[in-house]
């Protein structure tokens, strides 16, 4: 077994930036729920405050091509302990079937807690995404 040193960085096939900036938003989107669960009289940002909504994200996502959105399902699931670093890459064929004819933005928003689970997933393979330079 070789000794692994910091300048070896594993490709998880999409940027750190780009986990960073769905983790950001999809933590402000599954907060703003959460609010809104605990108060539904409450408004929500004023118009032009946050314009990274929901729809927003979903079409950033789905932009993203099939290896950045199967990365995107891969670090979830890996976050949530369905996978290890090294079942990496059967992580990301699981997540390319079954992102078949799927809405991967769909997926990522209806699973509870998703912006914490992406940052697990990072953090299985040393990545601390506090430190990801937006």
């Amino acid at each position: 077994m070789s000794d692994s040193t910091d300048d070896d960085e594993f490709d998880l096939g999409i940027s750190l930036e780009t986990v960073a900036t769905v983790v950001d938003h999809i933590r402000a989107i599954q907060q703003d729920e959460d609010d809104d669960a605990i108060d539904p009289d409450d408004e929500g940002p004023e118009e032009g405050e946050d314009d990274f909504d929901e729809d927003t994200l979903a079409a950033f996502i789905e932009e993203l091509n099939e290896d950045e959105q199967a990365a995107l399902v891969a670090l979830a699931w890996t976050g949530r302990g369905d996978y290890e670093a090294e079942q990496w890459d059967e992580a990301i064929a699981l997540a390319k079937e079954r992102g078949a004819g799927l809405s991967t933005a769909e997926y990522l928003l209806q699973m509870e807690m998703a912006g914490d689970l992406l940052s697990e997933g990072l953090a299985v393979f040393g990545i601390s995404v506090e430190d990801v330079e937006r």
